[in-house]
């Protein structure tokens, strides 16, 4: 084995500088977090169209031509979702909701007697609940919900004129971050003192493959097993068939979280819709069969290869720390930072392992 140290990724004596850096760039986070949001929206935005500008680019389009051609394209997708699909997945929820009471009546006089029978437990009854009042004070209807929450948006004017204000500005942003993204990326990396610059571009490739297989690749894996189960239940009969099916697909965002809780809700509806008969979940364990069987073999090698993105957990921390420091505009942030983390960590075990703290006796 040789003996011979990789080259660190960052010289040691500059460590306390970069540390520095980093512990202003937090503080500064923290306090402007309030104005933050757009900008973060705003270069996830960029971030998710850059590659599509770039091809516009690359076959002879000017990129702000590009960019209005990728700014069309999610406009249109962003107009589907919200005047086709998302009031049939409120209206689904809506009646799931009224459901409550039902499948609360089904698990005290059916299945906890038949628990309790089966393993000779003592008999214990769950409480009476007044299911009517409950939904009228917390969710009656949809409308209400979305009356309440446009009360306390507008209960401040302030509040309301800057979260205008916000909105308005995050297409502005991300429109021109995705028109000088390449360029603002170099002016960065030209900024770093001259024996930073190849390693710092490394570590940007490979924070770019890691963070984009995550959220390029696995976006688009989340949106087409959304369309997959839905479709799938939907044609099994199987009642709520596209909320059931979008829950499963924004939870595969965690790896095996969507299919266990795209299957669990399902095998539940479907039971307690069907009586409990046995075909409807023979069904629904079909539809995520086949879905998951396309996902491993077909969208994900496609769409993400063989690049590894950031582990469950790691994304599950990342977000929650995210959220504790800066709310949403954290939770936006927390993932790209996890991604340079994770290079920097990569980085660091290699140089440890080839050291005399790890090597010598």
């Amino acid at each position: 084995m040789s003996s011979q140290l990789p080259e660190p990724i960052l010289p040691v004596k500059r460590w306390p500088l970069v540390v520095g850096v980093i512990v202003v760039l937090i503080l500064l986070f923290v306090q402007l977090k309030a104005i933050l949001m757009p900008f973060a929206v705003g270069g996830l935005i960029a971030y998710l169209g850059d590659p599509l500008v770039d091809r516009f680019e690359a076959r002879g389009y000017q990129r702000t031509t590009g960019v209005i051609a990728v700014f069309v394209c999610f406009t249109l997708f962003l107009l589907l979702v919200l005047s086709i699909l998302m009031p049939m997945v409120l209206q689904q929820l809506d009646a799931l909701i009224q459901q409550i009471p039902n499948a609360y009546r089904w698990l005290s006089q059916t299945v906890l007697p038949w628990i309790q029978n089966r393993f000779n437990l003592e008999e214990v009854r769950l409480p009476v609940i007044n299911w009517e009042a409950e939904l009228k004070a917390h969710w009656q209807s949809l409308g209400r919900f979305t009356t309440d929450t446009l009360r306390n948006l507008t209960a401040s004017g302030a509040n309301f004129v800057l979260g205008l204000v916000n909105l308005a500005l995050v297409p502005v942003v991300a429109f021109y971050l995705m028109r000088d993204w390449d360029r603002m990326v170099e002016m960065v990396l030209d900024l770093m003192p001259k024996p930073w610059q190849q390693n710092l571009s490394l570590m940007a490739s490979e924070a770019d493959d890691v963070l984009g297989a995550f959220l390029r690749g696995q976006f688009v894996v989340m949106m087409a097993q959304a369309v997959m189960y839905s479709i799938g239940l939907w044609i099994s009969g199987i009642p709520y068939a596209f909320l059931l099916g979008t829950v499963a697909g924004l939870a595969s965002i965690i790896p095996y979280a969507g299919a266990t809780i795209g299957v669990g809700s399902s095998l539940l509806v479907a039971w307690f819709s069907s009586g409990g008969e046995l075909q409807p979940l023979f069904l629904v364990a079909l539809v995520f069969a086949i879905g998951q069987t396309i996902e491993s073999m077909v969208l994900t090698p496609v769409l993400i290869g063989d690049r590894i993105g950031l582990h469950p957990v790691a994304v599950i921390f990342a977000l929650m720390a995210g959220g504790e420091l800066a709310g949403f505009t954290g939770m936006l942030v927390a993932l790209p930072v996890a991604a340079v983390l994770l290079v920097f960590f990569r980085h660091a075990i290699v140089y440890y392992r080839q050291s005399a703290a790890y090597q010598s006796e």
